[in-house]
């Protein structure tokens, strides 16, 4: 399976993006990660085909993802300049157990 990102961008505090990811295949769990500048990579959000979805607590209220068959998609509102960084779309079969990985899209968060 092959993950295909974008929608990265440079915003103002308070602002919004939207990202896409479009994987080549079927695929269970979908999700977004975020590597902040010196920070280690964590997850952010994920999705399953039945729907069922998750957030970190550092985004819960701000960010959705949303998921249109192989399509998925991060709203991301309010956006705060501790969001900057790169966000890199995943999957798997298994949550916990990700696979696949596409290419990072940048988004920086201006105060």
């Amino acid at each position: 399976v092959q993950l295909q990102a974008s929608g990265g961008g440079l915003v103002q505090a308070g602002g919004s993006l939207r990202l896409s990811c479009v994987a080549s295949g079927d695929i269970n769990v979908m999700a977004w990660y975020h590597e902040a500048p010196g920070k280690l990579r964590e997850m952010v959000a994920f999705i399953t085909t039945k729907g069922t979805s998750n957030y970190a607590s550092s985004v819960k209220g701000r960010f959705t993802m949303s998921r249109d068959k192989n399509t998925v998609f991060l709203q991301m509102n309010r956006l705060k300049p501790d969001d900057t960084g790169v966000y890199y779309c995943a999957a798997g079969e298994v949550l916990g157990d990700t696979k696949y990985w596409g290419q990072g899209t940048q988004v920086t968060v201006s105060s």
